[in-house]
């Protein structure tokens, strides 16, 4: 019995600019997070699901497949706590 394939079209999310005038850490923050979220979303995906499994190496080692600049251990760290927060 042959089963029918669906695709799914992502619709791109229209960017609007950050808000201007405040302090460079909040840049830096807000940059990090997303950085951590998508490679979150990633080691998910590829079936990380512990904590104790994604590893810095492991972090490191998905940013380097899906094109992501090499993350600091504060970055790693976020990986593991929205890891945590979705299990």
């Amino acid at each position: 019995m042959a089963t029918a394939m669906t695709t799914h079209t992502i619709e791109q999310i229209k960017k609007k600019p950050l808000p201007a005038g405040l302090p460079r850490e909040w840049y830096e923050r807000h940059n990090r997070g997303l950085k951590a979220m998508r490679l979150a979303i990633s080691l998910l995906d590829s079936g990380t699901y512990d904590v104790q499994r994604a590893t810095n190496r492991k972090i490191r080692t998905m940013a380097v497949r899906t094109g992501i600049r090499r993350p600091s251990n504060v970055t790693c760290k976020m990986v593991r706590s929205f890891i945590r927060e979705a299990a």
